[in-house]
């Protein structure tokens, strides 16, 4: 079987970290193109992986029959235009996460993949965790009982990412704290609990600690070579929230890129009537429970397979295959309403209501 031809769109950190190097790894795969809007990142690939050919215009990908997928790493602004050519273009698209910076973007990519017929993943690779699927399965054999309520936070002392640059424009990235990394821990929520639907939704998004540029005091910086204090910085350093969902857990959730408690707090707690689980993000969870009339308590020992790696591969396995996958646009498109509902409540200052 020919192998199957893709083109990495965006030659960025996570393109580099995790979607190249996970393809060169799958045999079934070949690096086409190597697209970028600065030239230099895109040779840079090239160079490096020793394959492939440097283009700046998407549409050249787009337009060579011989490409059958794609990888969408660039900025959030770009991901529901270059999604929405790819799939009309006959193509298959793993776009990074967020889908989109809005959920009526969100929604435009989705009806257009219902309208092609061609794969939209979105990569909300903790779906592809092992550990997360773990929990998973303990949930959906009953093992925890009636989950009740999930408790999420993403907290950090002093991390917001590339200040000044584009992960904290709004044009650009559509949001801060909630919509890179709250993004995550909501879908690992909807993931485990069965993607329930939002009902009922309130939260408040603070721009606070960023917004003093020059006085800004920190350790490091992820994306540190985009930082520009003449920028511009106009997203969430923080957030809050709380959602009801239909027939699932309530959801609250407490998520900060900074704030002044100089912990990092990064778990999500699942609360049931039988046990609980508290899952240590990017690591392992602990069970507590009940047991003969004795409180216990576990962390199971298993082997963990490398998230991004199960995510190409599936990703390319489901071109062959036509399977749909956990991270499918249509599953994706929940946390997107969630987290829009989020920021609609923040900045009508009261609890919003979905109807589906």
């Amino acid at each position: 079987m020919d192998k199957i031809k893709v083109a990495v769109i965006g030659c960025g950190t996570i393109a580099n970290s995790a979607h190249i190097p996970s393809y060169m790894n799958n045999s079934d795969v070949e690096i086409k193109y190597f697209c970028d809007i600065i030239p230099e990142r895109a040779h840079a690939a090239v160079e490096k992986y020793g394959c492939g050919i440097a283009i700046e215009d998407y549409h050249d990908a787009l337009d060579d029959p011989e490409v059958e997928a794609i990888s969408v790493c660039t900025p959030n602004k770009a991901h529901p235009i270059i999604t929405i050519d790819a799939l009309r273009a006959g193509k298959h698209v793993l776009c990074e996460k967020p889908a989109a910076r809005t959920y009526a973007e969100a929604k435009m990519m989705q009806e257009v993949q219902h309208e092609t017929g061609k794969v939209l993943n979105i990569g909300v690779v903790n779906r592809f965790n092992t550990a997360v699927n773990k929990i998973r399965d303990l949930i959906r054999t009953g093992a925890l009982g009636d989950i009740y309520h999930v408790y999420v936070s993403f907290r950090a002392h002093r991390s917001i990412p590339g200040l000044g640059g584009a992960f904290t424009t709004k044009e650009i990235a559509g949001g801060g704290a909630l919509i890179d990394w709250g993004v995550h821990y909501l879908d690992i929520v909807m993931y485990c609990t069965g993607d329930p639907k939002p009902v009922t939704v309130s939260g408040q998004a603070f721009c606070k600690l960023g917004v003093d540029m020059p006085n800004y005091v920190y350790e490091s910086m992820w994306s540190e070579m985009t930082k520009d204090l003449n920028g511009t910085y106009d997203v969430d350093d923080s957030v809050t929230g709380f959602v009801r969902t239909e027939n699932g857990p309530t959801i609250t959730l407490n998520g900060a890129w900074a704030q002044n408690i100089g912990k990092h707090e990064c778990f999500i707690d699942f609360m049931g009537d039988k046990a609980g689980i508290r899952l240590t993000y990017g690591g392992n969870f602990t069970v507590w429970g009940t047991k003969d009339g004795k409180l216990w308590e576990e962390t199971p020992e298993f082997e963990s397979v490398d998230m991004f790696q199960n995510e190409i591969d599936s990703f390319v396995r489901c071109i062959r295959t036509g399977e749909k996958l956990p991270s499918h646009i249509d599953q994706v498109i929940i946390t997107a309403r969630m987290m829009q509902a989020i920021y609609d409540s923040s900045d009508a200052r009261e609890e919003i209501k979905l109807e589906w």
